[in-house]
């Protein structure tokens, strides 16, 4: 994999893009980059290294990409479904969110593919869901949660990515 950010060509802006309100192609830049600086960072890692941990308590790489695609899914169910969780989807992503022992084991054994494959199909739907929404919708108070807005969730979906990279 090649780093788009060191194409030719390649412009580092935070701007409107095609396909997307204002707004919201802004924020869908953000989530580029943030998602271009984690694929390159774990570009050909291997599932030793996915999973090596520096101590029982530090958590590894494999686990913090699995957190990711919680942080994504979570804000997913929020902002586009406009419910929390079920109890099935706790159970699957809860732990990985908690980044808890169970998200380690989770993702033991995951190569960096399966990994990405997850992202890639997140990322892919959220991208579709977004296309299909206007600046209104980005400033309303969530449904599921009035504290949020969709600005802020997919703000922190970025800012949470580049914090763990």
């Amino acid at each position: 994999m090649t780093d788009a950010l060191s194409q030719p060509g390649f412009r580092l802006r935070i701007e409107p893009l095609d396909g997307y309100s204002p707004v919201i192609g802004r924020l869908v830049c953000m989530l580029r980059y943030s998602r271009e600086r984690t694929l390159t960072a774990v570009e050909g890692l291997s599932v030793a290294a996915l999973e090596h941990r520096h101590d029982a308590q530090s958590n590894s790489i494999g686990a913090l990409l699995s957190h990711l695609a919680a942080s994504e899914r979570i804000f997913q169910v929020l902002t586009f479904d406009e419910r929390e969780f079920s109890t099935a989807e706790e159970i699957e992503w809860k732990p990985r969110l908690d980044l808890s022992v169970v998200a380690y084991e989770q993702s033991r054994g995951k190569s960096l593919a399966q990994l990405l494959d997850v992202l890639a199909a997140l990322r892919y739907e959220t991208l579709t869901q977004l296309g299909m929404r206007d600046d209104v919708w980005l400033e309303a108070p969530l449904v599921a949660a009035p504290e949020l807005n969709a600005h802020w969730a997919w703000f922190h979906v970025a800012e949470d990515e580049i914090s763990h990279c």
